[in-house]
């Protein structure tokens, strides 16, 4: 499993481990339980936010896992709701107290819009305030590296005119059948490194056939070719669950897809996220 040794070096210079655990969804009762099966296994970059509403048990499990804390890359991401400097600047600080750490690894805007707004009006003013928030805090050293996530490049346009940090990271909904090709060269371009959530596309993508049929093809499961694709294109991989057996076959992943296979898997649209739907990331409204 060496993907778990792995690295990219974000524009900062601050190394982030390829393959990262997601805790959405995990209660905070069972988040440090999560954490520390992960950590044992390997995992070294473990993925939160407020709204997740774990941040506590996620900051358990770091700071009682069995390797040192500068060892873990720990993220968390800043309310959808909070487009103000003032709110922001409490709500750092509110997080780095639930995960009890004195310093985060990466801190992002968990969207550009609230969320019972997404991709709806024109928060741009807000999200710059967040982000003068964000820039502070990564001065003083409370946070090393700062980003995005949800971010469109319209998004990333508006932040760009007045940041003096430009996003280290933006995370996005990526996976087969969503390929966001534009966006993910875009942030290529201005070394923004993407960080890729739901790369089994909240399991919408079990079942499609010419996904399953290629997975055989290379001995492995339809998750581990997910993983891997998104890995390929050059993304953090951001799988969540808090099965450690899960966490493992997850990071099995020491394998090739093949440049025709890679576009095959580009090239897929249309997942049905089913009752998943509901969620504004996955119905993009």
């Amino acid at each position: 499993m060496t993907i778990l040794n792995e690295t990219y070096t974000l524009s900062n210079g601050v190394r982030i481990p390829k393959l990262g655990l997601g805790t959405w969804f995990i209660d905070d009762d069972k988040a440090a339980d999560a954490v520390s099966a992960a950590v044992k296994i390997g995992y070294r970059n473990i993925d939160t936010a407020q709204a997740y509403g774990n941040e506590r048990g996620v900051g358990e499990g770091v700071r009682t896992a069995a390797v040192p804390r500068d060892e873990l890359f720990v993220s968390t991401k800043l309310a959808a709701e909070i487009k103000d400097y003032d709110q922001a600047l409490a709500a750092i600080d509110g997080s780095l107290e639930k995960l009890g750490l004195d310093r985060i690894d990466l801190m992002l805007i968990h969207s550009p819009q609230p969320w019972n707004d997404f991709r709806g009006g024109d928060y741009a003013e807000g999200n710059r305030a967040a982000w003068r928030a964000l820039e502070e805090a990564h001065q003083a050293d409370k946070i090393r590296s700062i980003g995005v996530s949800n971010f469109q490049q319209q998004d990333l346009e508006n932040l760009l005119e007045s940041a003096s940090v430009v996003p280290h990271v933006n995370q996005l909904l990526v996976h087969a059948g969503n390929t966001p090709s534009d966006l993910l060269a875009y942030c290529e371009d201005k070394q923004i490194l993407v960080e890729a959530y739901s790369p089994i596309a909240h399991g919408a993508i079990m079942n499609n056939s010419e996904v399953k049929a290629m997975a055989e093809k290379y001995g492995v499961s339809v998750p581990q070719l997910c993983i891997r694709y998104t890995l390929q294109l050059g993304t953090v991989s951001l799988p969540k669950t808090a099965n450690p057996e899960h966490m493992r076959s997850n990071a099995q992943v020491d394998f090739e897809i093949s440049g025709d296979d890679m576009k095959t898997l580009r090239d897929l649209s249309d997942v049905d996220y089913g009752e998943h739907s509901a969620f504004p990331v996955y119905s993009g409204k």
